[in-house]
């Protein structure tokens, strides 16, 4: 085994792979960017050292620098983790002749395995199915568009380095093609450092299957069974499962031979992930080959009580694979979510900033917890927004969709906008609790994953409402004891009047709505009005774990209720719903005519393209500029039909959230 090992990554696999190689002995490395000097992989490192600026071109890509520090350092093996250069053939190949280890396969089998394309058509040589495409080197956009046109609409424009679901684009209709292409392009370049593309045909209503493979040098080759990950928005996995709700046992069979099968053939060496789409016939695809550890291994560790790294490193050292394929145990039911910087409601906007507030259930038997940050460390704009993976175990799948609504409920977030409350509506939802949902769904059906504004819970408005007037109840007195006669009664907050108790008004918004309550009462017991509906509260108050208790027309109630950035939370283990206190009497202004005028960049970002100028007339909706964050392209589009009468800025420039990007000259 091997005595130092440098981690050529971040977050929370360069963290976790920290924690297997403590539990083994072996020291480790760190290397990070400028961004990640107070990360936690830095931290928990025995060693780290600084690689360059927050650009990952400028770092975490920068295999000479990476390569110098484990020759300084005294590393005998990187670890390349998931993304960066990972599945990067020519990193891997530097490393073998620095005479370093490379801990995953040998850079013949990442040539051949690495590239999408050069995968396809391998496992079409071994027999295993696959989608019709295009998977040639010339890429000329007229011969990509004539084969396209050959393939048929519609069609799937895929990066051929890289994963993760960057790069990527549907094509419905041939005049959407080039315009689809050049952002394809441009986005694999920037995340993979290469640009090249492949196209196949568009699997309607697919699900997606990936069978864990691992091979070692003495030419055992093996399988680990399957994860499920056809929850997607965007291409990007929100949520895998092992074992997949609608597998047969004979189904299972076949795609782990034919994973394994395609291992053997290149002699594979180490961790790898063969992924298949299924039809709504059944009938299987070969999609591609991840030549690294996944994202979400966690779930097949779980069923199996193996650790995938701990096979790695001891694959990567010389060893044989230590089961048997009929040795390989499956129990109970493992899924995983993963944990967003991101605003579901503006389209998933990736989110940045200091996380004020971080609180994730417990680790236990039942509940795993992979993050890369704590409470207090920042999510930079420059990677990938993801805070944690949480993952849940138990005997069963319904158990197991228990475990996790009960583990989401216990996540509070407070700094950037997280996915918390998306992912609580996904996991209650029909199509994931039935076990139907396919790849294209979310997508498909986005409203379906939105907070139902036009309807909340009327006992979680309420909750708000009373806790909003204990907390002005207990600041009154808090205010009181500091002043020079506490026991005035003109310092007690508590609504009275001669004759009658007096009445208080409190408003707030929802979305776009403003909600005004009508509050009688106090020290617990209130009586509430809204819009012709009244409610009685008694026995209001705050328990000693921090949840807020009462009673809502006789029926008890418990509910969670913290402030996030100015926004009352409340949840009640089901539903969790936010609401921004406005003033009572606060004039109303739509502002659209400012908006109107202008593009806002809507987080800080790197422009990519400017497709206007200055004198250029447009039409509402028309693309005006391309900016990229956090590895994802965001495009830009009039407000409005108008002249363009400022551009603010360049390709190549950096802004910040808000700059004022394209400026209309007014209506």
């Amino acid at each position: 085994m091997f005595e130092k090992i440098l981690i050529a990554n971040r977050g929370e696999i360069a963290c976790r792979v920290i924690r297997t190689c403590r539990a083994l002995g072996i020291r480790t490395v760190a290397v990070y960017s400028e961004a990640d000097a107070d990360a936690q992989h830095v931290r928990q490192a025995d060693e780290a050292y600084c690689i360059g600026g927050p650009r990952p071109a400028d770092s975490y890509l920068r295999g000479d620098a990476i390569l110098e520090v484990a020759r300084r350092a005294g590393a005998q093996a990187i670890h390349p983790g998931y993304g960066f250069l990972s599945e990067n053939a020519d990193f891997a190949e530097a490393v073998e002749a620095a005479g370093v280890v490379f801990i995953g396969p040998k850079a013949a089998s990442m040539r051949r395995m690495g590239s999408k394309a050069g995968a396809k058509e391998l496992m079409q040589a071994a027999g295993v199915p696959v989608v019709p495409g295009y998977t040639g080197e010339d890429q000329t956009p007229s011969v990509l568009q004539a084969e396209a046109d050959r393939i048929g609409y519609p069609l799937m424009i895929k990066a051929a380095h890289g994963g993760g679901g960057k790069g990527m684009r549907i094509v419905r209709e041939a005049g959407e093609f080039i315009a689809h292409l050049e952002s394809c392009q441009r986005e694999a370049a920037s995340a993979f450092g290469r640009d090249r593309v492949l196209l196949e045909r568009y699997v309607e209503k697919p699900r997606h299957i990936e069978i864990q493979v691992f091979g070692d040098a003495h030419g055992g080759a093996m399988h680990l069974n399957e994860r499920e990950c056809s929850a997607q928005r965007r291409y990007q996995k929100v949520l895998e499962e092992s074992p997949s709700p609608f597998m047969t046992p004979a189904l299972r069979r076949e795609m782990g031979e034919a994973a394994v099968l395609a291992a053997r053939a290149i002699d594979y060496v180490n961790a790898g992930t063969v992924e298949f789409i299924v039809g709504q016939d059944g009938r299987f695809y070969f999609m591609e080959i991840n030549t690294r550890l996944q994202v979400e291994h966690p779930v097949t560790e779980q069923v199996t009580g193996l650790d995938l790294v701990e096979w790695q490193l001891r694959i990567a050292a010389g060893e044989a694979l230590p089961l048997a394929q009929d040795a390989v145990r499956q129990h109970g039911h493992a899924i995983e979510v993963r944990l967003y910087a991101e605003d579901p409601e503006a389209g998933f906007l990736p989110g940045s900033g200091p996380l004020r507030r971080l609180r994730l259930p417990p680790p236990g038997p039942h509940v795993r917890i992979d993050a890369g940050v704590v409470e207090g460390d920042t999510v930079t704009i420059h990677y990938d927004p993801m805070i944690a993976k949480l993952i849940v175990w138990d005997e069963d799948r319904p158990r197991a969709l228990a475990r996790l609504r009960t583990a989401l409920a216990g996540c509070a977030i407070e700094g950037p906008k997280s996915n918390i409350a998306f992912l609580e509506r996904l996991v209650r939802h029909p199509a994931v609790v039935e076990g139907t949902i396919d790849t294209g769904y979310l997508d498909r059906h986005p409203e379906a994953f939105m907070p139902a504004e036009d309807a909340p819970d009327p006992d979680l408005l309420v909750a708000a409402v009373v806790a909003r007037l204990l907390a002005g109840e207990r600041d009154s007195l808090r205010l009181a004891g500091t002043s020079g006669d506490p026991c005035s009664p003109w310092a007690i907050a508590d609504g009275w009047r001669l004759g009658h108790g007096g009445r208080r008004s409190l408003a707030m918004r929802l979305g776009d709505r403003r909600l005004v309550f009508h509050a009688r009462g106090s020290e617990g017991r209130y009586h509430v009005e809204h819009d012709g509906t009244a409610w009685d509260v008694a026995g209001a108050r705050w328990l000693a774990d921090g949840p807020l208790a009462l009673r809502i027309n006789d029926r008890g109630l418990r509910v969670s209720v913290h402030v996030d950035d100015g926004m009352w939370v409340v949840h009640d283990g089901r539903t969790r719903l936010r609401l921004q206190p406005v003033a009572l009497y606060e004039r109303e202004g739509t502002g659209e005519g400012a908006a109107a005028d202008s593009v806002l960049a809507p987080m800080p970002g790197r422009v990519v393209v400017v497709k206007a100028d200055a004198g250029d007339t447009v039409e509402a909706g028309q693309e005006v500029m391309v900016i990229e964050a956090m590895k994802m392209e965001l495009s830009l589009k009039a407000p409005r039909a108008g002249t363009i009468a400022r551009i603010g800025a360049a390709a190549g420039d950096f802004v910040e959230a808000d700059a004022v990007l394209i400026a209309l000259e007014p209506a």
